[in-house]
């Protein structure tokens, strides 16, 4: 799954490590702080996309899924 973000340095990454780690269903991710849209990977199985996205905004950041 790929989520478009304002995740967009490495100590954005460090706040949203924590929320990621926590979520069982999440086995893998990553961000791509190079690319324009900030893309967030999220490996992982029956991942809840509201959830994700709602612990996100708990913290400050922005998640929209891109569909693939």
């Amino acid at each position: 799954m790929k989520f478009k973000t304002n995740i967009n340095c490495d100590s954005c990454v460090a706040k949203v490590t924590p929320v990621l780690e926590a979520n069982e269903q999440v086995e893998n991710w990553k961000v791509d702080t190079a690319n324009p849209d900030k893309v967030l990977t999220v490996e992982g199985e029956d991942i809840d996309v509201e959830d994700l996205v709602h612990s996100l905004k708990k913290i400050g950041y922005r998640a929209e899924k891109i569909e693939e």
